[in-house]
Formats: structure tokens, sequence, C-alpha cells
């Protein structure tokens, strides 16, 4: 694998000449002559990587692994990255200058690359709190350019070299150590786990859902007894206040050759650094569920706390019997996670697919679910109740099926959500922390009502927690955290939450108009001119009203304030 000490956080601050063309990763532009042409930061990443091996093949494994760590996306966002760099540099894929594509490989740089010099070096607070500055350019430039950026999954506009500075603040500002819940702390008499996710071994990517579906369902079955709380580790910082206040770790690696099933699982002490237990599971891979089986019952073994005879019964309850139907559940979850309308439609593929082979599969019913919910955020149309019609349905058919499942309480306060039934969200996700008081999705969501109905101060607590016990837990929380802030007249706090979020999610709508608030409240018209730009790249008929009418927030000041920062910029 190639890796970032070969040179590619070097040239993050080096200015390169790449053909005919200037590359400044500093500010994310591209210049010849008296042209300058601004790109987004992952498009950047790219070029950089590729330049950091000139004349060489580097491939798409490779590439979404360097510019996209431990974030799920599909081959479309490199490929949409490429085209929009081929589309700046001017570059024709059938007779290329600059970018090679390396059939069923990757892709090559093949234009000359020689160092001109370092780039001006911001400080890290000046990459925090500076939005993008766009470029002087002719206008009939950006749009273009905005719009092949629309599936590609961006860092804040200052690149590589301060995305790790500007990861640590944002969780810094969200994630007090201090203040922790009562089973947190080291006297409680609850049992603190971290699960790490599980390592893919395999020689390509093709079965790496595998390997994130085994460790989920590890946190879900263990989540059912009543002595453990669980926290779920980021598998790029392992080294959270969460994971230093846990009391056991456990970490394993997954691979499958062929028909052949091997899974390594460790428990270690994480105050000790004593292993605790290790095993080696080698079966066929029709016996996964078994293995599964066992391997928790293996952890409870070992694990301290009694086990009550109900909680035993729950744990033997595998959530399908059907190992087809679980792979189509695994492959429709990895989709839904990129959060794009056209993944969002194969998820749904995938989770029909599952319940054709088993229609009594609860947690696909609530998955299937989410895609009709989430066809309301990414597809908002004037009448969007047969989407959320559909999706209650499926919700409620899920909990009918299985009313001891977390997650499908979760579904189901997410659709109330959507259609403004804010106490009766409240109601399901009560539930869902009922039965999993680790759930850290469910402290997300009542943190996003506490906002939607005007009361911002009791989210950002209930965010830290759902930091705390889920520090990979994506774009949403850091979302949802930035427009508390921004509602709690902190904008240096709320534009930090809100750049990351636009970083892992570009193309969410949502987090777009957001941060365009809280430029204008910031006094910075020129950022958030260039932020509603980009709103109106997404969206083209983008009306502040029309998109207000369907959002699920009830406080009228809220609402009023929006609409008020963003008529500065004329939306």
């Amino acid at each position: 694998m190639l890796a970032r000490t070969n040179g590619a956080d070097a040239m993050a601050r080096t200015r390169l000449q790449i053909g005919e063309w200037w590359a400044d990763p500093a500010t994310n532009e591209l210049g010849r002559a008296s042209e300058t042409v601004r790109i987004e930061p992952k498009a950047m990443e790219v070029l950089m990587v590729l330049a950091g091996r000139p004349g060489g093949v580097v491939t798409r494994e490779e590439l979404l692994s360097l510019v996209w760590p431990g974030v799920v996306v599909g081959d479309e966002a490199l490929t949409q990255s490429v085209i929009k760099l081929r589309r700046a540099l001017g570059d024709n894929p059938r007779s290329p200058a600059y970018i090679e594509t390396i059939s069923k490989r990757g892709y090559r740089l093949i234009a000359p690359v020689r160092n001109v010099g370092a780039a001006p070096a911001a400080s890290s607070v000046e990459a925090i709190h500076s939005p993008p500055q766009p470029s002087a350019r002719p206008r009939d430039r950006i749009r273009p350019l905005v719009l092949a950026a629309g599936v590609v999954l961006a860092l804040l506009a200052a690149g590589v070299y301060y995305y790790s500075s500007l990861r640590d603040r944002a969780q810094v500002a969200m994630t007090d150590p201090d203040t922790l819940n009562v089973w947190d702390a080291p006297n409680s008499a609850f049992v603190t786990v971290i699960v790490q996710p599980f390592e893919w071994l395999g020689a390509t990517d093709e079965h790496e859902y595998l390997a994130r579906g085994i460790s989920a369902d590890l946190m879900i079955d263990l989540s059912r007894l009543s002595g453990l709380r669980l926290i779920s580790a980021s598998s790029n910082r392992p080294d959270t206040p969460a994971s230093r206040n846990a009391r056991y770790l456990v970490s394993g690696s997954v691979q499958r050759e062929g028909e052949t099933l091997r899974v390594n699982v460790h428990l270690i002490d994480a105050r000790t650094n004593e292993q605790l237990w290790s095993e080696r599971f080698e079966r066929p891979f029709r016996d996964l569920f078994a293995v599964q089986d066992e391997i928790v019952r293996r952890l409870v073994e070992k694990l301290p706390g009694k086990v009550s005879d109900a909680e035993r019964r729950r744990l033997a309850k595998r959530y399908t019997r059907s190992l087809e139907a679980y792979e189509y559940f695994l492959r429709g979850q990895a989709l839904f996670m990129v959060r794009r309308t056209e993944d969002n439609e194969q998820a749904r593929s995938q989770f029909r697919k599952a319940l054709e082979l088993d229609a009594k599969f609860a947690r696909a019913y609530a998955s299937l679910a989410m895609t009709y919910a989430m066809d309301y955020r990414l597809q908002p149309s004037g009448d969007s109740s047969p989407a959320l019609a559909r999706a209650y349905e499926l919700a409620e058919t899920a909990r009918l099926i299985d009313p001891d499942i977390p997650e499908i309480h979760w579904a189901l306060g997410f659709v109330h959500v959507q259609s403004r039934r804010h106490d009766k969200a409240m109601e399901s996700l009560r539930k869902a922390l009922e039965l999993d008081p680790s759930y850290a999705d469910a402290y997300a969501l009542i943190g996003g009502i506490h906002t939607y109905t005007g009361q911002p101060a009791k989210t950002i607590p209930l965010l830290r927690t759902a930091m705390r016990l889920n520090p990979d837990g994506g774009y949403l929380y850091f979302q949802i955290l930035g427009r508390a802030y921004l509602f709690e007249n902190d904008i240096e706090l709320a534009m930090i939450n809100l750049r990351e979020a636009a970083a892992r999610n570009p193309v969410d709508l949502e987090t777009r108009v957001y941060l365009a608030a809280a430029l204008v409240a910031a006094g910075d018209r020129r950022g958030a001119e260039w932020e509603a730009e980009e709103i109106r790249a997404l969206d083209a008929g983008f009306s502040m009203s029309k998109w207000l009418a369907t959002y699920p927030m009830t406080s009228a000041e809220h609402k009023q304030r929006l609409s008020g920062l963003l008529a500065q910029v004329g939306l």
C-alpha cells in the first residue's frame, strides 16, 4: 500500500508544477498564465497522491484508502473526483496529457511534475476558522466544477495538511472527557466494553462489509446484556476519551477464502493491557452464524457479571437464519451509509432481496424503512407523505416482528421526526435506550429533536455522549452539533463542526444551508456567498421557504432566524 509518509504530506504543503499547470494544495487551486481554478479538497488530494508517484500506477484501492481513510464511499466517489480533475485541467480521457486510466487497476499521472517551492502555510487555527475562499476566476467556470464535485466526499478547504489537526480540534470542541455518564466512571457498577471495528484481511475489498457486519452484530448482541455498556471504537482514533475510561477492549479480524471463513477475536483488559482471551475460528462460511454465536458465548464467559435466563434467550435468537439474506442485508447497509440517491436505491434493492429470502427479517424491514425516509431527505418534493407513510409501515412491521432490537425503535423515531411527530419520536428513542443504554445514534437523534423544537442547549451534552460512544458517528453528529451551536450563538464552534460535517459529506444540502448561515452570522459575506453557490449547484431551484416547508423544525424563532441569515446572500 502507498504510505502517507512517502511524500504525500510534504506535497500537501508544496506548490507543484504539473505539466503547464501549477497546483497549490494549501489553497486547493490550479493555475496557468492568468487563469486560476479552485477545486474541491478531495480532488486536490487525489492529484497529490498521483503526483507522489509520477508515471507510476496508483490503484483504485490505494487512492480510496488514502483519500477517504475510514470513510465508506463507493468507487463512484473516486471516479467523479478524477472526472472533476480532468475538467479542471482540460484533459481528454481518450487522449490524456495528465491523468491516464489503467484498465481494471487505477490511474497514473503522465504529465511531468516538479517542485516550484513551498506553498504559504496557514496556522491550524486559520485552517479551522477561515472559510473556503473563491479564487478570482470567471463565473462561468464555477458551476460545472461544483456540479462535477457533487458526489465527492471532501475534506476542509485546507486540504490534507490540516485534516488531522482539524479533526482533533473538532473532536475536542465536542467531547469533554470530564463529562462522563455514571456508567463511564471507574467505580461504576457497569462493565464498560469497547468493540473495535474488525479488520478485513482479504486481498480485495469485495467482502469488507462482512467484517463491519460481524463487529456491528457483536455490538448489538452484547448490548442485550444488562450489566454491560458498549462503546463503538473509532477505527482511525482508538485512543479517545471514551476508550481511556473503558474496562475491556474487544478486537478482531475477518478473512474469507472461497468457502472458508477465518475470524480472530481478542479480549484485552484495557487498564492492564493483559490479553484475557484470544481465539481463532476457522470454519466453512456456511457456519457464520454458529461462529457469531460462539464468539458471543465465549465473551460472556470471560466478562464479569451474571447473565439472566431471559438475556441468554435473547442472545440465542439470531436475526435471520438465511446466510444469503444476511449477506444482502450487509451489502445494503454498506450502500446506505454513503447517503446518496443512487446508493440509497441500490441499498433498497439489497434489503428487498434479503426480505424475499426471509420475510421475518426484522432488521431488513427497519433498514428498508430507512431508505424511504432517506428519499424524503435526498429527494425532497412537495408531497413527501407517500414515502414517509411507507417508511412508517415498514418500521412498524419490523417492531411487530422483533420489538427487542434497538435500531428498529430508532428507525421508527427517525420516521416520526420527518413527520414532525417529535413526541412520538422521543417515545421510540427512549425505548431504544432502554434496550441499549449505549446506543449513540439514539442520543444524537434526541439531541437533534431538541434543536428542532427550540431547545439547542439540551442538544450539546447529548451529542457529547453520542461522540464518546461512537467516535465514528459520521457527518450527522457534526451537523447536529453545529446547528445547535449556531442557535446558541456560539458561531466559532458552529463553524468548526459544520465545516467538519461538510468535509465528510459535501453533497448534504442541510449542512451547506447551516454553514452558509453561520458564515453570515460571523460577518464573512464572501464565504457565505461561496456556500450559497454550493447550495445552488446542489439544488438549482433552491428556495428557503420551500425547503423549510418540509423541514422537521417546529421552532418558529429558529426558522425565522435561519431565513433571515440566508436572505442576506439571496437564499
